[in-house]
């Protein structure tokens, strides 16, 4: 076979061999990046992201001194008043102890999230109140929204 003797040029062969070249590249990438953040839990990955939100709107509420909403965020139900009976476990009382300006934190003046990790159902949220270096871990659930304390602590490291 000679030169002249080439096969004709296949536009529709080559540009799917590019194709399936540049998709494969993608995705390999794309394997690798959720690889790594899922065994080092990374925290700038955005697997938890609304969660991440949630829990930021609940103390952006809570900063603000809008206790109604952030105890509405709390429960996942904006309309908390219209049956606080259902809440009686955990009443808006005590969510003014452990949240308002008399809590442990004083006034909530700013948060800083330090992990966020899935456990379970929910996912498990490490967030530093007022610059504090002991983070309060909170859970958000999955399925019904609602925030609550976690029984379970994240490591940090040393």
């Amino acid at each position: 076979m000679t030169l002249m003797d080439a096969p004709k040029f296949d536009v529709r062969r080559e540009t799917r061999n590019r194709n399936l070249l540049i998709a494969g590249i993608v995705i390999i990438v794309l394997v690798a990046i959720g690889i790594a953040s899922w065994s080092l839990d990374i925290p700038w990955q955005l697997w938890h992201w609304p969660q991440d939100r949630r829990l930021n709107n609940f103390f952006a509420a809570v900063q603000s001194g809008d206790l109604q909403k952030a105890y509405g965020l709390w429960n996942n139900d904006p309309d908390w008043q219209q049956h606080p009976d259902q809440y009686k476990v955990y009443d808006f009382a005590t969510f003014q102890k452990d949240w308002g300006p008399q809590s442990d934190y004083g006034v909530i003046k700013s948060h800083n999230i330090v992990i966020a990790h899935r456990v379970g159902n929910g996912v498990v949220i490490g967030v530093n109140i007022n610059g504090g270096k002991t983070p309060i871990f909170l859970r958000v659930d999955n399925k019904t929204k609602t925030i609550g304390f976690s029984p379970v602590e994240l490591y940090l490291g040393p």
